[in-house]
């Protein structure tokens, strides 16, 4: 067996002591197939977490791996200065596949550059330095990105050149609304951020939300609540960015973006995405209407974003997603895992919630009886799920109690019902 510690030593001598690590005993990942992955020891894992929801369709895709290596054949790099065809071929795609009308595309090599392009476009054409932001939220690591994090978990300063204003509705099972029914929750998040609105001073630049909050332990809000906020922010005039990066591409079954269960009144102004669309290469990138995406007076480029390998294999998996119907297979696939998880949490009392929609799944711990989050339960179970041969995710805005499910988006039936059995018996374990 192999001894990760000298490895692990390496990693604390040269790395930041606040880089994050699963497990007590970190693992190191040597290979991946469709939807597994071996470590160093050889130990083989049903992959539930797909490198933070990154590993899209699957682990080395021969479609991808053959477009990686056929442009890397070619030219690696060129930057936006110049003409690049696979930029432009995925680009046309993904402006087409959008719904928002004349757009524009522009790349970038993160989630977090993305909407750190986004807030850029949102307070220059508004001409504001205001964001509204969803509590319990998480858009980046980058330090406009952290000042509209509503997460203190991850927002590790409150120094911002951005001045936030919180806004409640993204979280349905907890908070002063949770006890409403849908449509007077709704009604009352509307109000709410008319009320938020009567405090800003001028004129607010953008309200940026995920359509379900990732890092957040996957909440969300009633569908339709978007859209109801997209009437208020239209009567202001302000932008709305739909922060895509984890709920794009199909994930959640019944939409190919997130923003799609709000869309009573139309598109948002801006769209961010990420992580999936490359498949483990670095992609991120903005989606906004011209009269947005144009407002920039100064120039620009981007030296990796668009690098035409990363580019390829987005053309590739995203190729490979469509023809596939990826989509319809999470709603099944996914529909069928969440119904599984229900009927283990019922049996289970330290399961206070199962949520979510599509291969995007989230089980809230507390400590049984109590609404009392549980992150001691929720490290214990992701232990016993890796020693059963199964990695899940860890998040949540209330002390990282909620265990994360998001497997590559080609999961079979056999494969959900193997996780599901690994997690049944990693929640007994505790």
């Amino acid at each position: 067996m192999t001894n990760p510690t000298p490895l692990h030593n390496r990693h604390r001598t040269v790395l930041p002591d606040w880089l994050a690590l699963y497990y007590k005993h970190p693992i190191e990942l040597t290979h991946g197939e469709g939807r597994h992955v071996w470590d160093a020891d050889g130990n083989r894992y049903l992959d539930f977490f797909g490198g933070i929801l990154t590993t899209m369709t699957a682990h080395a895709l021969p479609e991808v791996t053959k477009a990686v290596s056929e442009q890397a054949g070619r030219i690696i790099h060129s930057s936006t200065l110049y003409l690049n065809r696979p930029m432009i071929e995925l680009a046309e795609r993904v402006a087409a596949l959008s719904g928002i009308p004349d757009a524009r595309v522009f790349f970038t090599t993160s989630g977090t550059e993305a909407n750190d392009t986004a807030l850029l476009l949102a307070t220059t054409y508004r001409r504001s330095n205001q964001i509204l932001a969803m509590r319990n939220s998480y858009h980046g690591r980058s330090f406009s990105t952290v000042s509209i994090t509503g997460n203190r978990g991850w927002s590790p300063t409150s120094l911002s050149p951005l001045q936030t204003h919180y806004v409640q509705g993204a979280v349905r099972t907890r908070g002063p609304l949770a006890h409403l029914d849908d449509a007077a929750f709704t009604a009352a998040a509307a109000r709410d951020l008319e009320d938020v609105l009567g405090q800003a001073r001028g004129g607010v630049a953008a309200l940026i939300a995920e359509p379900i909050q990732g890092v957040g332990g996957f909440t969300s809000p009633p569908d339709g609540l978007y859209g109801a906020f997209r009437e208020v922010l239209d009567r202001h005039g302000i932008l709305w960015i739909s922060d895509e990066v984890q709920t794009g591409w199909g994930r959640t079954g019944e939409h190919f973006w997130g923003w799609q269960a709000h869309a009573q009144n139309g598109p948002p102004d801006i769209l961010t995405f990420a992580k999936g669309i490359g498949n483990g290469m670095s992609i991120g990138g903005v989606v906004a209407r011209a009269e947005v995406m144009n407002c920039l007076d100064s120039n620009s480029i981007s030296t990796f974003g668009g690098s035409p390998v990363t580019m390829a294999a987005g053309v590739a998996n995203l190729a490979y997603l469509l023809e596939h119907d990826l989509q319809g297979n999470a709603r099944r696939v996914g529909g069928l895992l969440l119904e599984r998880l229900r009927g283990i949490a019922a049996t289970v009392p330290a399961v206070r919630e199962v949520r979510g929609r599509g291969l995007m799944a989230g089980l809230e711990l507390t400590k049984p009886g109590t609404d009392e989050a549980d992150p001691d339960a929720a490290a214990a179970v992701l232990e016993a799920a890796r020693e059963g041969g199964l990695l899940l995710g860890k998040g949540g805005g209330y002390n990282t109690s909620v265990l994360r499910i998001a497997p590559p988006l080609s999961l079979t039936v056999a494969e959900a019902e193997e996780g599901a059995e690994i997690l049944e018996q990693a929640l007994r374990s505790i």
